[in-house]
């Protein structure tokens, strides 16, 4: 089997599972119990959020647990915006989110908010000029992935930070980190908010955190015990400490690791390039592990079906999207015919020489087939 879908979601590490498994056995107990059983879970919760918070070069008040980014998108936008919307009605996000944000904007919008789409370049960078104009006083949050889960294009979040404030101090900045965390250097104090998750970092699904800066305020979105907390309900001990342990292991090498995903990337498009009709959609500003690819006049899942006979598996683009045209590729090329035949192979530093080289010749052997049925 060769996986080169990473960017859906990644396989659990061995050590991470094994963490996994010995706090289900071991610390089993509510941490909200006064009890000695409760007690010992509490302080292994105290310990493993203490940990993501020295990772991360942030407070431990200055996170939540969630469920994964999709809940922390949630709570960042809908939260910020019940709490800030005295101040304005108007919401910038750029036109190669996750189907998550733009979810939630729809729900807005039929809450009277005003929804601004900020284009990007050839290059998948945000456009600047247009954020600014875009940024009025009746901004209230600007949501900008940091990479982009079907493109790989990695925005500079310290700029466009600079740009929010300088138009309108009083704007929120919130990012998915999802695809960047643990695969490029990431600051995340470049942002007001912040969505991470555990799957995308060889840890478990179901775990991941939204990062608040301090002083930002966000009202609850869902309601129960624990006062005062973003999130009610009696804390994932074993999802949040193996969540921890993945996390500790996906920033470490981290240069060493992207070198290597580079070497592999660089073989792909090197051989793929020399294909008619087979569009490489990247650039500079592409982190390495996400290579999206135009099989123009073949059916994406027609390709990716014929690749899955000899059990190497891709994806048309992200898997929410899965299917349907590519909205990134569209935003960057403004190519329909690109867009409707995009596919996404995305490599890991777990990814071996020898799979990248089953790929190129499952690659070759099927473009022929399905070229000649075209």
């Amino acid at each position: 089997m060769v996986y080169l879908d990473y960017s859906a979601t990644t396989p659990i590490l061995p050590e991470v599972l094994d963490s996994y498994n010995k706090v289900t056995e071991e610390y089993f107990a509510n941490t909200q119990s006064i009890h000695k059983l409760g007690i010992k879970s509490k302080e292994l919760l105290d310990s493993a959020t203490k940990q993501i918070a020295e990772l991360l070069s942030i407070g431990e008040d200055e996170f939540d647990y969630t469920s994964g980014a999709t809940e922390a998108n949630n709570m960042a936008i809908l939260g910020a915006c019940e709490a800030y919307k005295r101040f304005g009605n108007r919401i910038c996000v750029s036109e190669m989110e996750h189907p998550s944000i733009y979810g939630i904007c729809k729900h807005l919008e039929e809450k009277g908010f005003i929804i601004d789409r900020v284009g990007v370049n050839q290059e998948g960078l945000i456009d600047l000029e247009e954020l600014r104009r875009k940024v009025t006083p009746d901004t209230i949050l600007v949501s900008i992935s940091a990479v982009n889960s079907e493109t790989g294009a990695r925005q500079p979040l310290g700029a466009i930070k600079q740009v929010i404030k300088k138009n309108n101090p009083n704007v929120l900045f919130h990012s998915d980190l999802t695809q960047a965390i643990g695969k490029v250097p990431v600051r995340i104090k470049d942002v007001d908010l912040a969505s991470i998750s555990g799957e995308k970092i060889y840890g478990p699904g179901g775990i991941g955190l939204l990062y608040h800066g301090a002083g930002i305020k966000i009202k609850p979105i869902q309601f129960g015990s624990h006062e005062g907390e973003l999130k009610p309900g009696t804390r994932p001990l074993p999802l949040i400490v193996s969540f921890s342990k993945a996390l500790r292991l996906a920033l470490k090498d981290l240069d060493k690791k992207e070198k290597t995903v580079k070497q592999y990337q660089e073989r792909i498009i090197e051989h793929l390039s020399s294909y008619p009709n087979v569009y490489i959609n990247t650039s500079k500003y592409c982190i390495p592990h996400i290579l999206n690819i135009s099989v123009v006049g073949i059916k994406p899942e027609t390709f990716i079906h014929a690749l899955e006979q000899d059990e190497i598996y891709v994806s048309s683009n992200t898997a929410c999207y899965s299917g349907r045209p590519s909205p990134s590729v569209m935003a960057m090329y403004k190519d329909e015919a690109r867009s409707v035949s995009s596919i996404r192979i995305s490599l890991s530093y777990l990814t071996l020489p020898s799979e990248v080289n089953m790929f190129i010749e499952s690659f070759g052997r099927h473009y022929e087939e399905l070229s000649k049925l075209k």
